[in-house]
């Protein structure tokens, strides 16, 4: 069993100021994996004053220091990626194939795209006779989630530390095994003390008192937009910087072409992908009303092939991450049944043979409207809805008529029908035809999805202040 009961702060594993243990418990199992102890505001400040006194230093280095810096930091992770995967494996429940690629691989990636972005990114231009220059913003606290936890943490650390930052991390509290192994492979890569500090806790305690702290100067959250609005609020008082990636309830817009059936297979495969708890997924499918039975009979068929298991077998899905996201999802789904929505293939408990372990059926809902629960809400699981449209621009209203703007996607055969119908969609990325994850390309989310963008050198802008230095070049006379 896992006992990561100290926090990370000033280049030491230390013992919490006075934290309450927490069990973590493995979502394949239901058993106790390990334990941790839940910080307090006075953890916060130890913290936050490390990362303080360390931006002193951190906050002056040139870019190709940093470059190195992250040079050494991807050997690091290179070689702890095996211990990283069991880890979320663990800790989620995510099967062991995709910890090894998908939910490790994304976690590199970030800090590979970042160390290279170093290479042109312009920390200063002149302007006439005024030169403008981009500074660190200086501590920066993060509260990263639970589904894709080297993902977030990396999206938000590594732009962190190219652009000079120092930071203060509270992982989910659900799964904080991995965050652990990347403080480690920090401290082995030689980041300097106090850059990166790690304090575990939970939302109300540690996630307020960073979101409040007159120390820390900007707030990056991924996680609900309730849990957002929350951090808005708290953060509101000291006038710091609030970075949001939140919710998502994205359309995928099926085109009335021959590549139909390819779409409607991908996006059932896509609303699986990590057990559907991904704030991007495409749980929203719209096809055209005419073919709704077609659209029925393919998706049922892909999501009875979508195997659900033990992590360590070959299932594509594994369990989702917790007994109170279980709940949450078999509620929703029986909402779907009762407002009316066709349950295609799925339903609620758990698969069968399957009698322990937090695992949900794939699940599949059509002749949805758009103004049914299951339309409306984040399900975060394995679930999706298909609604009918009229015309494209009936599906381009459909698609838009969401609080949210994370993501949205576009399948067809006409290319330029595909891209005209993707310049309408208000959504911070979309998506066309399947297109592999750029990781250089800005992800963030328009009107309830968030604020800001992460990934890539469009990263660097929310961590970088901008000072005007008038009369830097003397003017001709």
């Amino acid at each position: 069993m896992r006992d990561y009961g100290k926090f990370y702060i000033g280049g030491e594993w230390v013992q919490p100021t006075d934290g309450t243990p927490l069990d973590v418990i493995n979502p394949a199992t239901e058993q106790v994996a390990g334990r941790i102890t839940l910080g307090t505001a006075a953890d916060v400040d130890r913290a936050v004053e490390a990362a303080r006194t360390a931006f002193e230093t951190y906050g002056r280095t040139e870019p190709k220091e940093r470059r190195e810096l992250l040079s050494a930091i991807v050997a690091e992770y290179k070689k702890r990626s095996g211990d990283l995967a069991a880890a979320v494996t663990e800790e989620m429940g995510a099967p062991t194939k995709l910890s090894e690629t998908a939910q490790v691989g994304m976690g590199l990636g970030h800090l590979v795209t970042a160390m290279k972005a170093l290479d042109s990114y312009a920390f200063s231009e002149d302007r006439g006779t005024t030169r403008i220059v981009r500074e660190p913003i200086g501590v920066c606290a993060f509260i990263t989630p639970w589904n894709w936890p080297l993902n977030q943490l990396s999206a938000k650390v590594a732009p962190a530390l190219a652009t000079g930052c120092t930071m203060v991390l509270k992982p989910s509290e659900v799964a904080p095994f991995s965050a652990y192994i990347f403080a480690e492979i920090l401290d082995a890569a030689g980041v300097p003390a106090g850059v990166f500090n790690l304090v575990n806790g939970d939302g109300p305690t540690v996630g307020a008192a960073l979101a409040a702290h007159p120390q820390v100067d900007m707030i990056s959250i991924t996680g609900s937009t309730r849990a957002g609005v929350e951090v808005a609020k708290t953060a509101a008082p000291t006038v710091k910087r609030v970075h949001q990636e939140l919710g998502g309830k994205s359309p995928n817009i099926i085109l009335d072409d021959d590549a139909f059936e390819k779409g409607v297979k991908i996006g059932v495969a896509s609303v699986m992908h990590n057990s559907g708890q991904s704030c991007n997924a495409p749980t929203r499918m719209l096809v055209p009303a005419a073919r709704m039975e077609e659209a029925k009979k393919i998706a049922q068929a892909a999501a009875e092939k979508t195997t659900v298991g033990a992590p360590d077998s070959e299932a594509r899905m594994g369990p989702v991450v917790s007994e109170a996201q279980w709940n949450k999802i078999q509620d929703l789904i029986q909402k779907g049944i009762d407002e009316g929505a066709t349950l295609v293939s799925g339903g609620t408990g758990r698969p069968d043979g399957l009698d322990a372990g937090y695992y949900v059926k794939p699940t599949v809902f059509a002749d949805v409207s758009n103004d049914m629960t299951i339309a409306r809400e984040e399900i975060f699981g394995p679930v999706l809805s298909i609604l009918p449209y009229d015309d494209v621009d009936d599906a381009v209203r459909i698609g838009n008529d969401t609080d949210y703007g994370l993501a949205a996607y576009v399948s067809g055969s006409d290319t330029e029908q595909v891209r005209s119908v993707a310049s309408r969609l208000r959504a911070g990325q979309v998506n066309l035809n399947s297109a592999q994850v750029d990781l250089s390309a800005p992800f963030g989310g328009y009107k309830q999805s968030g604020n800001g963008r992460e990934w890539g050198d469009t990263a660097f802008d929310d961590f970088l202040e901008t000072k005007a230095v008038i009369g830097y070049t003397p003017a001709e006379s």
